[in-house]
């Protein structure tokens, strides 16, 4: 068995399941052993066990460093 996943605040990922909402993507929000995510569909936050998080990760969208973000780059 592999190590944790490695997850970063900001990364985006599709879940197994959709969230009753219909979205199925989440913005991952803290990292520790537990994880939140939140749900870009409706707003909605969530915070699981980091194994049960991990197991129902389908697979990552987008890597946090991938996200543009609002700061001009530096050069």
């Amino acid at each position: 068995m592999s190590g944790p996943l490695p997850l970063q605040v900001g990364d985006t990922v599709q879940m197994r399941k959709q969230h009753p909402c219909g979205g199925d993507t989440w913005r991952i929000v803290r990292v520790g052993a537990d994880i939140g995510i939140r749900c870009l569909t409706c707003d909605r936050k969530v915070l699981l066990p980091r194994a049960e998080c991990e197991r129902r990760i389908k697979r990552i969208v987008a890597r946090a460093a991938d996200v543009p973000s609002d700061q001009p780059s530096p050069d």
